[in-house]
């Protein structure tokens, strides 16, 4: 059962996505990167509050992702990443990102607070921001 709205290209758009900004932490990498990105569209608070579609998501303006000013972004999804794109609609959650909203790539250590949220850990090079419970309740809730 989806735990957002999502057609066809919907699906290769967040495949895309996941592709462009995580693909070289393999598919696990992928995953934890889409759990980020499915949180801000089923969770309407914070800066998401408006976010809510893949296309939403994938283009908001400011608080985006990098990702979608370069060319990467815009090849063919390939079948791969449609498929985890897929997994993650479908409720897929992966540790530290379950219930994540942000990630970013540092130069060193995680900070343990970017911009004001906690992190909730790292996996490779990307560090996993979560929001408080009472900030956000929706990213925490049960599918």
């Amino acid at each position: 059962m989806a735990v957002i709205k999502a057609n066809s290209n919907d699906i290769d758009m967040l495949a895309r996505l996941m592709r462009a900004e995580a693909e070289g932490e393999g598919e696990l990498g992928m995953l934890m990167a889409g759990n980020v990105m499915v949180n801000r569209v089923r969770s309407a608070c914070l800066d998401f509050v408006d976010i809510n579609s893949i296309p939403r998501m994938v283009f908001q303006s400011p608080g985006g992702f990098e990702a979608t000013q370069k060319g990467y972004f815009y090849q063919r999804a390939r079948e791969r990443e449609r498929r985890l794109a897929k997994k993650l609609i479908d409720g897929e959650r992966h540790h530290p990102a379950e219930f994540s909203l942000w990630f970013f790539r540092p130069e060193g250590a995680c900070p343990a607070q970017w911009w004001g949220q906690w992190n909730s850990g790292r996996y490779k090079l990307h560090c996993f921001y979560t929001p408080l419970a009472s900030d956000c309740p929706q990213v925490y809730s049960v599918y």
